[in-house]
């Protein structure tokens, strides 16, 4: 059986927002600080200037929490050891980071940011997703000019179709850019007002003692006029909370896992193997088409009450269906008599998903859910074990 890797608390997701010039990637950052939750966000920024210096500053998140970045596009300027020494820098304990956005410049080249992410070796950093952001307005321009905005949005694991307040026959734009963007969840918004639920966990501001939020300056600041305007036109999220005293079938789960459908963003949670893996908890990370888990021993004070825990985010996703098919997913076969019908017949399709402990491997062949470079950008090189 696999060993349990170390704790998965400290895990960081590291989200990568990219875009065209104008598409709203500042905006949407932007949001993302005035509605946090109460989570503090580091930054990895091209262009600084255009970010809200005075309220950064006033939040404590001018410093230690941000990286600037103003002399040429990210995939270009810094090679992957480099982006791990900002990104170990904003994920150092003192600086109290839950989530890391990289801004990119209009110039990027998404592909080439996701590889560098996923290429990191900081085990306390986790690939968070793709996020591309359109211009509704446009968008058909764009699409013109940049035929390349194709491929960016296959390889996408979100996609915010921003402006849409700006732009003609919103159900022809949407429905285009969903056959465009491959099992991507796809979110209209205006103002890159996202809700952040679909990038991080949000935790509650009266948690973060010393310190004011953003969501504090935002209140007391934007009460009214413009910016409540814009909270008017959030864009929610439909979410699924899936628990289970019956342990989970790995292979059912694995089916359920590679057939997840279009607009399922996110999966988190714990899952019990039950006699698969008696010692060990499964913390499953999936963004987009991304997937890990990760084996930890099982709580000191869990007890008997052992419990599958899943929560599922996304765009339009059916939740009485997706549960109907997690109920499925639960075991009802008699407990396996041999190890090796339980820890290596069984479990086989989930340990494909579980990081090496001593690392990634470079030689490595590419995983089912990361098919090789040049095809979308999801590269074999895989981040440290955790869990958002």
């Amino acid at each position: 059986m696999s060993q349990p890797s170390r704790s998965s608390s400290r895990q960081i997701p590291v989200v990568v927002i990219a875009g065209f010039l104008g598409s709203g990637k500042t905006t949407l950052l932007n949001h993302l600080l005035h509605h946090s939750g109460g989570s503090r966000i580091g930054a990895v920024v091209n262009d600084f200037g255009a970010l809200e210096i005075d309220a950064m500053a006033v939040a404590g998140a001018l410093g230690d929490s941000t990286v600037s970045l103003g002399n040429g596009c990210l995939c270009c300027a810094v090679d992957v050891s480099e982006l791990d020494g900002y990104l170990e820098r904003l994920a150092r304990p003192s600086t109290g980071i839950d989530v890391i956005v990289i801004e990119a410049s209009g110039l990027a080249e998404p592909q080439e940011l996701v590889r560098m992410v996923l290429a990191s070796e900081l085990p306390n950093i986790v690939y968070g997703g793709l996020v591309e952001v359109v211009d509704a307005a446009e968008f058909d321009d764009t699409r013109a000019k940049h035929p390349e905005i194709d491929r960016h949005l296959a390889l996408a694991d979100l996609v915010v179709v921003n402006k849409l307040d700006r732009a003609e026959d919103h159900e022809r734009l949407l429905g285009l850019v969903r056959s465009l963007a491959d099992r991507a969840a796809v979110v209209p918004a205006s103002y890159g007002c996202v809700d952040p639920e679909f990038l991080f966990d949000c935790r509650p501001s009266e948690e973060r003692v010393g310190q004011l939020s953003f969501d504090d300056l935002h209140e007391h600041g934007n009460g009214s006029g413009h910016h409540a305007d814009r909270h008017h036109l959030h864009t929610t999220y439909d979410s699924l909370d899936f628990t289970s005293e019956v342990p989970m079938d790995p292979r059912r789960l694995m089916e359920f896992l590679d057939s997840r459908p279009e607009g399922l963003y996110r999966i988190k949670g714990y899952v019990d193997f039950g006699a698969y893996d008696v010692l060990n908890r499964y913390a499953v990370h999936a963004v987009g088409r991304f997937l890990r888990f990760y084996p930890e021993p099982w709580p000191g004070d869990a007890g008997d009450a052992r419990l599958t825990q899943l929560v599922l985010i996304g765009s339009g996703i059916d939740a009485p269906a997706l549960a109907k098919r997690l109920e499925a997913c639960k075991s009802d076969a008699p407990a396996p008599h041999t190890a090796d019908e339980a820890g290596i017949s069984g479990m086989w399709g989930v340990l494909r998903f579980v990081q090496d402990p001593d690392g990634p491997d470079p030689d490595e062949p590419p995983r089912p859910e990361e098919p090789p470079r040049d095809t979308d950008g999801r590269d074999s090189v895989e981040p440290g074990p955790g869990d958002v």
